[in-house]
């Protein structure tokens, strides 16, 4: 079985989508893959409740009881690695992780990113796409690697800036099409993963 961790801070819209994506398109019968865990940095994230609801387990791993990102980082490695997952899911998971937690889980660590990468990594990339007099803004769906939001892409999609559009605007067009891309992304991960494994005879 493939084992699907994701991390999340808040509101856990994109995991939820994730988790619904896998019940709705078998992936247990498919692909051998099953969302096992939900863990949290967060003891108050909504997420949290929400994927309860949906029978998932959870775990939380309170940053701020750590002393160091290091230490913390640890911790949460600690967590996921009790359920051995394949696939690592960063969604909205609010913490800048260290070289040493991102190389244990180099090539099954993926995270979901508002803009068109390389375009406008980092915040606020919904009022610096405006700013910046964008006609089209977007998601990416990325490797996690030690530069942040500068890993390889494995998925886009793309969202026109209307005219008068506030941040608030954008966001919500663009998370809609976040809970679309980032579970076909995940599914694509996992039929790759199954072809690699025929041709391997595993």
């Amino acid at each position: 079985m493939k084992n699907i961790v994701i991390l999340i801070s808040g509101s856990g819209s994109n995991m939820a989508a994730i988790v619904r994506a896998a019940k709705r398109e078998r992936w247990a019968a498919r692909f051998d893959a099953r969302v096992v865990a939900v863990l949290s940095n967060k003891p108050a994230a909504a997420g949290l409740t929400l994927a309860a609801a949906h029978g998932v387990a959870t775990t939380v791993v309170d940053h701020t009881a750590f002393a160091s990102r290091e230490a913390f980082d640890a911790a949460l490695a600690a967590a996921i690695d009790v359920h051995a997952p394949a696939l690592v899911v960063l969604a909205g998971f609010m913490r800048i992780l260290t070289p040493g937690f991102v190389a244990r889980y180099a090539g099954r660590l993926i995270n979901i990113h508002p803009s068109l990468l390389p375009a406008f990594p980092g915040l606020h990339t919904h009022q610096r796409a405006i700013d910046a007099g964008c006609q089209v803004a977007g998601v990416t769906v990325h490797q996690v690697t030690t530069e942040l939001d500068h890993g390889p892409i494995l998925a886009q999609a793309a969202v026109p800036v209307l005219p008068g559009d506030t941040a608030k605007d954008l966001a919500r067009r663009v998370l809609a099409q976040e809970h679309r891309l980032y579970p076909a992304a995940v599914e694509r991960w996992l039929r790759t993963e199954n072809a690699d494994e025929g041709l391997r005879g595993g």
